[in-house]
């Protein structure tokens, strides 16, 4: 196959135009369908469609968005990752009008504030979702059309999506400009009010292209992130069609197996989370001999992992090469659309997050990362003095503490706001610790903050493995890692107090902790 063929583009039209000329005949997306066989029973089978079909369908729905006067405009979807979705996001961005992708697993009513919030008109949703399109139809007063991706529902201002684009004909060829606004994409919230990030048509289409991977075109990628993410929306879509890949769609986290197996990726990106609960499994594993492992859970053409998202413990790089699959990992925000650095081919280093890409540069100012380029936001929609926080001179503040080492790799430390102050004013980063403490196979997540003027660990145990292991007093055995860690770390470091949760902590649909 040939080497990775994408040149940076400015514009995510330019990206899918020059895709669609690469590798026209070439799968781009494939998805499992249900139909009924002559039994009865229904049967699970691929669907796909070619880069040239993608094209033909978005500009149709960017044709639909004009004939119903919604050129411009705000477009909100929400949904879990479909072919629908992603055409509904290309035909919208394409048109000149603005995508707000939403976090399916929201409750309705912070749906719809969202949608209030970003000034939508037109609402996209997924069958599953319907409940938020009539409520949003009832509330959101600003709300002109509602499009969803299946039949209709009976709910008010709606409409069949795809009936709307077999009206319509191919060919709608409006060409948006770099610094136009594309998205605006709300973060997590994971400490706080989330923020409508607002990125153009260049912060998006330059970082998904300017860095070359060395990734073959045809390669198969399994979608399994949020499509609403980012990461997701950024490695996934458009860094993979750009180089002409197979983009693979996960319908469910509990059939990542299933559909490893079905689809045969040779790449998968996912958050530390899903690496850190893959690699306890291939521990209980380890006995079996490894090619063996691989080729029945992963399959022989199996060999990257792209980690983003969170801190990944460079342990499982070495535990991942013993199976024969390559672990990226990645270090961004949505503020910077997303990723800021990456280790990938040759350009790794331990302990590193990655190295800067290509369109941006960074200092460090009192601890805290800073970085500059064609990928850091516009600012935050309607939010003028958080805006004015974040960004200084074209410097986005990315509340990260870390360095930059000679070679241009990211090495972080801490977040600035988790920091925990000791009474002797001593600066700790929590996520230091609760990375070392981690490391032991009976935690399986942990916090640590301040508590009464000391560092508390609150922990949630691996209770399966504590019951396969024969474990009864779980907090004793915590106490004893506790123990260990305190006798190496220095005094205004050490864990004075223990808490042991019985249920998982709340999480983001990133799957980080929420702290607060």
């Amino acid at each position: 196959m040939d080497r990775d063929m994408s040149k940076m583009h400015s514009t995510i039209r330019e990206l899918l135009v020059a895709a669609e000329q690469d590798f026209g005949a070439q799968d781009a997306f494939r998805y499992k369908i249900k139909s009924s066989a002559d039994s009865g029973k229904k049967e699970v089978k691929i669907e796909s469609r070619t880069y040239t079909q993608l094209k033909n369908d978005t500009e149709c729905f960017s044709a639909v968005l004009a004939a119903l006067g919604q050129q411009g405009k705000h477009v909100a979807i929400v949904g879990p990752t479909s072919y629908s979705w992603v055409v509904a996001y290309f035909g919208t961005a394409d048109s000149g009008s603005v995508v707000v992708p939403l976090d399916a697993n929201l409750p309705e009513t912070d749906l719809c504030e969202l949608i209030d919030r970003a000034d939508v008109t037109t609402l996209v949703y997924d069958e599953a979702k319907a409940g938020v399109a009539q409520m949003a139809s009832e509330r959101c007063a600003k709300l002109e059309h509602i499009l969803c991706m299946s039949e209709p529902h009976g709910i008010a201002k709606e409409q069949s999506m795809w009936e709307l684009i077999g009206a319509q004909s191919a060919g709608f060829a409006y060409t948006p400009q770099p610094d136009q606004l594309a998205t605006i994409m709300f973060t997590s919230g994971t400490t706080g009010k989330s923020k409508g990030v607002m990125l153009t048509h260049r912060n998006l289409a330059e970082n998904a292209t300017c860095l070359d991977m060395g990734l073959e075109s045809g390669i198969v990628i399994l979608s399994v992130l949020p499509i609403h993410h980012a990461y997701c929306l950024s490695m996934d879509i458009l860094k993979g069609i750009s180089i002409g890949s197979v983009i693979c769609i996960n319908d469910s986290l509990l059939r990542v197996a299933k559909n490893i197996k079905l689809f045969e990726p040779n790449m998968i990106l996912m958050v530390p989370l899903m690496i850190e609960t893959l690699a306890k499994k291939l521990e209980e594993a380890a006995w079996i001999p490894a090619p063996l492992v691989k080729a029945k859970v992963f399959g022989k053409q199996f060999h990257t992992v792209c980690s983003g998202g969170a801190y990944l413990n460079p342990a499982y790089l070495e535990m991942f090469k013993k199976y024969g699959i390559t672990i990226w990992q990645g270090y961004g925000m949505t503020e910077c659309s997303p990723v800021i650095s990456t280790n990938y081919g040759d350009f790794m280093k331990d302990g590193s997050v990655g190295r800067l890409m290509p369109n941006c540069e960074a200092k460090v100012v009192d601890e805290e990362l800073w970085v500059k380029g064609s990928s850091v936001m516009q600012g935050y929609y309607n939010m003028p003095k958080e805006t004015e926080e974040t960004l200084e001179d074209g410097w986005l503040k990315t509340g990260d503490l870390g360095y930059v080492d000679e070679d241009g790799f990211v090495f972080l430390t801490g977040r600035k706001k988790n920091l925990i102050i000791t009474p002797n004013g001593e600066n700790v980063s929590p996520e230091e610790i609760e990375n070392k403490l981690a490391e032991n196979r009976l935690v399986q997540e942990v916090l640590v903050r301040e508590s009464e003027g000391v560092i508390e660990a609150e922990i949630f145990p691996d209770y399966e493995y504590a019951g396969k292991k024969k474990i009864k007093d779980i907090q004793s055995e915590l106490q004893k890692i506790i123990d260990a860690y305190n006798q190496g770390a220095p005094l205004y470091k050490r864990v004075f107090k223990i808490k042991v949760r019985e249920t998982e902590f709340d999480k983001n649909t990133t799957k980080k902790i929420k702290r607060f």
